[in-house]
């Protein structure tokens, strides 16, 4: 494992098989914004928490590749330094947060200490210089709800004020001591709009027995494609305008054939089957119903069982390098997220004439997510996964 990236994919797919455990029918959810809130803490971690930490999330494997391809001594790999990892985080977040009209795309990270606790000058400018995040205080002793009420409202304004009460009432309290606060916001423009007259009512079939009535986006038009017929699945690829991001949706061919999918899904099979050299561009005729998707988790369990255990357990914690001691520990790792997807974009300039009667001769392939799909949202020049998801029920 060589980049950012394909440690972004791995850690998608491990939350992802993690979650679906759960019963939640939509599952949503940014593999970006809660990795980069756990390398902030990564950062301040040490000894057996820091390796914990790195192994959760795929680092250990790209420092294992970087030091293969390198002279210098493995010794200045130590997990202590901010090293190179850190370095990927800050130019793919700087990449990232560059201003543009095709689409809005806030990720937002803070940790919130208790008052009581000092955190060390070095940490907080690595923390500023590598996640352009900030570590604030809180007082969690004497005022609970104000603190909750003043985390909320800075995540509500990061978010377009789409992610609100990402902490329930009562859900902070004296006990609190670390908090770690990840919020993501994204709008996308499509490079070919859907028509808004060409929306119309169809069925969703929940199941081979149950069906509701949704929304349903319609439009032919070319796309990268790929059909795999020994796991019965369609792969699409919709731009979004500026192509620097994609939407990736994977359709099984049968109404009931995700749960197959989701079974033998790894990390490795998405990459290779989404891989450019395996899709090519066809002409599709693409049914997809609108959806919106707003999910919360409170992601401890989720991560202890992928074996990041010390961070929460006191006694165990190492979080010496934010502080110089070692009482500091975890106490909640919570993620919202929110997605919307509509007809809106903006036609790029050589759009005109895609529907014209010239592309009838050739029979477009059908792609018609009526029935439960899953799919992720990318950057394409780091092949990054900003978002992962599941539609159960749009």
């Amino acid at each position: 494992m060589s980049s950012l990236g394909e440690a972004i994919i791995h850690f998608a797919v491990d939350l992802f098989q993690q979650i679906r455990q759960s019963e939640k029918e939509n599952i949503f959810f940014s593999p970006l914004s809660i990795m980069s809130a756990l390398a902030m803490t990564s950062l301040g971690a040490r000894e057996h928490t820091a390796s914990e930490i790195q192994k959760v999330l795929h680092f250990n494997e790209i420092a294992e590749n970087k030091r293969k391809g390198t002279t210098v001594d493995p010794v200045s790999h130590r997990v202590e330094k901010p090293g190179y990892i850190h370095h990927q985080f800050q130019n793919f977040l700087t990449d990232l947060k560059k201003s543009t009209d095709a689409y809005e795309l806030n990720i937002a990270n803070r940790l919130y200490g208790k008052k009581t606790f000092l955190f060390l000058q070095a940490y907080m400018d690595n923390v500023k210089k590598f996640y352009l995040a900030s570590v604030e205080s809180a007082d969690f002793d004497n005022a609970a709800e104000e603190s909750r009420k003043m985390i909320n409202s800075w995540v509500e304004s990061q978010t377009n004020e789409k992610i609100k009460d990402l902490f329930p009432k009562d859900s902070l309290g004296s006990m609190t001591v670390l908090v770690l606060v990840n919020a993501v916001y994204f709008k996308g423009q499509w490079c070919q709009k859907f028509k808004k007259e060409n929306t119309g009512e169809e069925k969703f079939w929940l199941n081979k027995d149950t069906s509701k009535s949704v929304q349903m986006m319609k439009k032919i038009d070319d796309f990268n494609f790929t059909s795999l017929e020994d796991m019965q699945v369609k792969i699409l690829e919709i731009p979004y305008k500026g192509q620097e991001l994609s939407m990736m949706v994977l359709l099984p061919n049968e109404v009931d054939g995700l749960q197959k999918l989701e079974d033998q899904l790894t990390a490795e099979k998405l990459i290779e089957w989404t891989s450019p050299q395996n899709m090519r561009e066809r002409q599709v005729n693409l049914h997809l119903p609108r959806f919106k998707v707003e999910e919360s988790y409170d992601l401890k369990t989720t991560l202890g069982a992928l074996g990041m255990v010390d961070a929460f357990s006191e006694g165990k914690a190492d979080f010496s390098g934010m502080t110089g001691t070692r009482d500091l520990v975890v106490s909640k790792v919570i993620h919202k997220s929110f997605v919307e997807v509509n007809e809106e974009g903006t036609e790029a300039a050589a759009a005109t004439g895609v529907e014209t009667v010239g592309y009838s001769v050739r029979i477009p392939d059908r792609f018609h997510c009526d029935h439960p799909f899953l799919f992720f949202i990318k950057h394409n020049k780091t092949n990054s996964v900003l978002f992962y998801g599941r539609v159960s029920s749009p």
